[in-house]
């Protein structure tokens, strides 16, 4: 689930909890409403959470030695 599922689950879950007056027999539809935005929010908080540490490069404080490139060249070719 990307960050557009998450978001269409807190929309729709807001819709349902806020902007609907329907009642079902055996169901609560403003429960499933708060569950549905809960389960959006976490799911957006983890897909950032797992992005944001995809896309951080590693940092120049001394975290990641430089590379250096040592080329050997033989003696003079005849």
């Amino acid at each position: 689930m990307g960050i557009g599922g998450c978001i269409i689950l807190i929309a729709a879950g807001g819709i349902l909890t806020f902007a609907t007056d329907w009642h079902a027999k055996g169901v609560n539809t403003d429960v499933v409403g708060l569950i549905m935005m809960a389960v959006g929010i976490v799911g957006l908080a983890a897909y950032v959470s797992i992005f944001k540490r995809r896309r951080i490069p590693p940092t120049a404080d001394g975290d990641v030695p430089p590379v250096v490139e040592e080329r050997y060249y033989p003696g003079p070719r005849y």
